[in-house]
């Protein structure tokens, strides 16, 4: 059994306070079709979501990053089509708050699999070198297959993304798959 795992495609990590820019916009329809994707087909999707406090000086990401995902505020919204797929389909979607890099981090993602029988993970999202990577991290550490869509991640820098990739193939041992040559054209 598989699930999906939707990481941090917010207004701010697309284009607001913490902004990925142009690579992350361009995923808007395909993040939305990757997720009804799952959703119709039964899976486990779940929406992993950055979320920070005002002023929080404890947070060691403030040291490293301005202010993002507040709680409270737009910038935490789920960006474009992803936003109203959520809206429209929220029964479907499991939403879980995360406050540190890995979506498994201080949450109840790795019980909400276990109970479900899942052993495959697949993950799309922002920022590829930074969340989906330490998510990915921690997945194949607790024992979970692992599938990242290429062509469903983005990141600040072309570097960094490049070099995540190769990571989740090279020591991760996932598969990276493009979507649109298997779970989107298999909708088709």
């Amino acid at each position: 059994m598989k699930a999906l795992i939707v990481i941090d495609y917010t207004n701010d990590f697309v284009d607001g306070s913490l902004p990925v820019g142009p690579p992350a916009i361009e995923l808007d329809e395909r993040m939305a079709a990757i997720t009804q994707a799952y959703v119709d087909q039964g899976d486990f999707v779940v929406m992993a979501v950055d979320l920070h406090e005002e002023n929080d000086l404890y947070h060691p990401e403030s040291k490293l990053f301005p202010p993002h995902n507040i709680r409270g505020t737009g910038g935490r919204d789920l960006y474009g089509k992803l936003h109203n797929l959520y809206a429209e389909q929220s029964d479907s979607i499991y939403w879980m708050d995360k406050t540190r890099y890995s979506a498994f981090a201080g949450t109840d993602l790795e019980l909400k699999l276990r109970e479900r029988g899942i052993t495959e993970v697949h993950l799309i999202d922002v920022c590829t070198d930074i969340c989906v990577l330490h998510t990915a991290v921690d997945a194949y550490n607790k024992g979970f297959a692992i599938t990242v869509y290429k062509d469903a991640v983005a990141s600040f820098n072309q570097t960094g993304h490049d070099w995540a990739l190769g990571h989740f193939q090279g020591s991760l041992g996932a598969v990276v798959w493009s979507a649109e040559d298997t779970i989107l054209r298999q909708k088709k």
